[in-house]
């Protein structure tokens, strides 16, 4: 089957899964204790457990949106379960990694090859408890149409977490990039897709970009993890310090990386 060209621009089609559920009580967060909010200098983003003393979050969070120069670990805090000034467990930031592919053009929205990079794994100075927080899994690609769930902080709604319940991925291209129909808004960088294997929740996905942020239309993206994941995983073991690290993914050569989410991606053909 030959690869098709999708440009993918901001007047896209509504998402199909607009419904979003505010969790505004206590109460609401059980299971979802491993997901929480990513402070940062200037800002923050979502992020989410994947080990006891690791957070998985988007590599372009931990860059400085102008320079695009990597920033320090000192002043980050995760906190899980966050909810309207309070949360499960805060844990400051040790040092994190992140894949040499990632590069952020200072100034620029994102390019094809840093979306397909866009994964920072953070280490936690002391582990959380899994009475605490339990960690989630990472899932393999699956197909096209494949229902998932989105969970994150945004502009807006900052204090509290929303989970989007019913959205789907809906295109899978070269070099590892995954599409979602995912509605998103600022905040939501970093923030895990899930997608439900065998009765438990996984993690797909953690976004990247949107077309239209905040405004429930166009197209989410975010990176493919299991290989990302695996290699961040193995350095951040022997690491005492930031160190951007090779992946070892297969790399996507797309523009010049100004186009963000009006860069081409060539789609990848279904088995």
């Amino acid at each position: 089957m030959a690869a098709l060209l999708l440009a993918v621009a901001g007047g896209a089609a509504m998402a199909q899964g607009a419904r979003l559920d505010v969790l505004d009580q206590r109460g609401d967060l059980l299971g979802w204790e491993a997901v929480g909010r990513l402070d940062l200098p200037g800002g923050f983003c979502t992020g989410a457990l994947i080990a006891r003393d690791v957070v998985l979050t988007a590599a372009h969070c931990v860059h400085d949106r102008t320079t695009g120069a990597p920033l320090p670990a000192a002043g980050m805090v995760f906190r899980a379960g966050y909810h309207r000034g309070t949360q499960i467990v805060a844990q400051r930031v040790r040092h994190w990694v992140a894949p040499s592919g990632y590069v952020q053009q200072p100034g620029q929205r994102l390019g094809a090859e840093a979306i397909a990079h866009d994964v920072a794994l953070l280490k936690l100075e002391a582990p959380v408890s899994v009475a605490e927080a339990d960690p989630f899994r990472i899932h393999d690609t699956p197909p096209e149409g494949t229902a998932v769930s989105l969970l994150s902080y945004g502009r807006g709604r900052e204090e509290v977490l929303s989970r989007q319940p019913a959205c789907a991925m809906t295109g899978r291209y070269a070099g590892g990039i995954l599409e979602f129909d995912c509605s998103v808004t600022w905040g939501s960088s970093g923030a895990p897709v899930f997608v439900r294997e065998a009765g438990r929740l996984r993690i797909l996905s953690v976004i990247s970009v949107a077309s239209d942020p905040g405004q429930g239309t166009g197209h989410a993206m975010g990176p493919s993890l299991p290989a990302l994941v695996a290699v961040l995983s193995a350095r951040l073991r022997g690491t005492e310090a930031q160190t951007p690290v090779s992946a070892g993914a297969r790399r996507v050569s797309v523009g010049d990386g100004r186009g963000g989410m009006a860069a081409r991606f060539v789609r990848v053909p279904q088995p």
